[in-house]
């Protein structure tokens, strides 16, 4: 077995999620009586920091306001949203063929732990991993560069056994934050250009090509982490 790390994010990666997360956004948003922009618009604030991404959609910085529409997002995630959502499909064989490649596979996603987890639980993807780490309630980990040195420190994995696996800028830039490498997805919601112009160091085309892509970020040397 590989010593290689797994990092893995889970909405956009794992999941497809957005139709739930977009709801939630407008839920959030129309309950305040507050302009909704386009699905799309919504959509491409999955994976950021929820606060921050309430901060734009609402144009205020105005704590109260945010944790407000923060609040009313995650009531809705809890009883509905979370479940509309669905696997992403070659997912779990993907899982499967990563696993001895790997000394151990984790999550290490934006969404709150306690959600992440019912939602791995829900789609039995749990015994795929050592762990699940997300945010926390008291906002501690909402920025994925922290979650993730977070995830080294307290599981004592060397930066350069680490690979980060995601689909949006953010999980780039949080790989090179804490110099590890990082492979880009195509099937979740950033864009081939976003991924590129953040520093990736592989793309990942379907889930199929992971155990291509993992053998040849392999052959790479290690990365020095980036001030941030």
């Amino acid at each position: 077995m590989s010593s290689r790390v797994l990092l893995f994010d889970l909405d956009g990666t794992l999941t497809d999620s957005r139709p739930g997360i977009v709801r939630c956004f407008r839920h959030a948003l129309e309950s305040l009586e507050r302009p909704c922009p386009p699905d799309d618009v919504l959509a491409s604030f999955i994976g950021p920091p929820l606060r921050g991404a309430f901060a734009t959609l609402l144009d205020s910085s105005d704590p109260a306001l945010i944790d407000a529409a923060v609040a009313r997002y995650r009531a809705r995630l809890s009883s509905t949203g979370l479940y509309e959502n669905q696997v992403y499909d070659g997912v779990p064989e993907m899982l499967e063929r990563s696993k001895p490649m790997a000394s151990a596979l984790f999550i290490v996603t934006a969404k709150l732990t306690v959600f992440a987890e019912r939602v791995v639980r829900h789609f039995g993807l749990d015994h795929h991993f050592a762990a699940i780490y997300g945010s926390e309630l008291d906002g501690r980990f909402e920025e994925k560069a922290d979650l993730v040195a977070h995830v080294l420190a307290i599981r004592r994995i060397p930066s350069e056994a680490a690979i980060m696996i995601g689909d949006r800028a953010v999980d780039i830039r949080a790989a090179r934050a804490n110099g590890i490498r990082a492979v880009g997805v195509l099937w979740g919601y950033g864009s081939e250009r976003e991924l590129v112009d953040t520093g990736v160091d592989e793309l990942c085309v379907a889930p199929g090509d992971m155990a291509s892509c993992l053998a040849r970020i392999a052959t790479l040397p290690g990365r020095s982490p980036l001030s941030r």
